[in-house]
């Protein structure tokens, strides 16, 4: 199939572009990377009858550290989060998880913005972002506001952006000493979305747990936070009997559907295998 015919706009300026957005309403459409929206263009299940196209807008491609945290454009590109130095040095879990995205093709045109803004369970970056504890800034006619990332994601393929706004950064904390990060997804083939996957993001103070994010792709309608097993482990020592007990409050928490990726028991063990696996490998990094 193709996708239905609509009209193209390429504003200079994020207020042309969210001027677009009051001015369209429903009909429009934020083109950032393409590589979400236009695949499900072409199946005609989003029919925009304007795409507004904001690669063009400038301020949005940078990555820098500012006041306590790492500030991520909106259009900062996949292939270039997978090689800053800023970002893998003190996260080694965006060298992890951005490598797992598709192809070289896909990551040298699809944004970092795009991906959160479509608010994909399957897709990689909202585990890591939750596992981060990340925010989120989103500018609308009234400003910019900043949105928590447990805030973020309210539903399928629903986030909390107003109608009239866009993503325009992310914003990481800049993380304390002994901090170790690490992101795996389990797939059929290179480049598939995850059977499971999880992203992991602890500090430690000596052999205790001192802090920890745990995030869940595509095991749950919504991306997911794995707060039991995080409760579980925070302040306990990392030991094969509360990783198993964590893997395990994962495992039940999450709510995976049987399809040709697997059944639902099947991603519900790889969970509890995989978080074990991520967390051994996050406190490894720590040290």
């Amino acid at each position: 199939m193709i996708a239905q015919p609509f009209q193209y706009e390429a504003p200079a300026t994020l207020q042309d572009a969210i001027g677009l957005l009051q001015k369209y309403g429903d009909e429009a459409k934020i083109l950032a990377g393409g590589h979400s929206l236009i695949p499900m263009m072409k199946l005609r299940f989003a029919t925009p009858g304007y795409l507004i196209d904001i690669n063009n807008i400038p301020g949005l491609s940078s990555i820098q550290e500012e006041n306590g945290f790492i500030r991520i454009g909106a259009l900062v590109r996949e292939a270039e989060v997978e090689h800053s130095a800023l970002l893998t040095g003190h996260y080694p879990i965006f060298a992890d998880s951005t490598r797992l995205i598709a192809d070289p093709q896909v990551r040298n045109m699809g944004t970092i913005g795009g991906n959160l803004a479509h608010g994909d369970a399957a897709n990689d970056h909202p585990a890591v972002m939750l596992a981060l504890r990340a925010r989120v800034v989103a500018t609308g006619p009234k400003g910019s506001r900043t949105i928590a990332i447990d805030d973020f994601f309210q539903g399928f393929y629903t986030t909390a952006l107003e109608p009239e706004e866009i993503l325009t950064e992310i914003q990481i904390p800049i993380p304390p000493g002994h901090t170790g990060s690490a992101y795996y997804k389990l797939e059929r083939k290179v480049g598939d979305y995850a059977i499971a996957g999880v992203a992991v993001v602890l500090t430690l103070d000596g052999n205790l747990v001192k802090s920890i994010g745990i995030g869940l792709t595509n095991v749950n309608p919504v991306p997911m936070r794995a707060s039991r097993s995080e409760e579980f482990l925070l302040g306990k020592p990392l030991t094969d009997e509360n990783l198993a007990q964590a893997g395990k409050l994962a495992a039940e928490d999450c709510s995976p559907s049987t399809d040709l990726r697997g059944s639902e028991e099947y991603k519900r063990d790889m969970v509890a295998v995989v978080l074990r696996r991520m967390v051994k490998l996050a406190a490894e990094r720590a040290k």
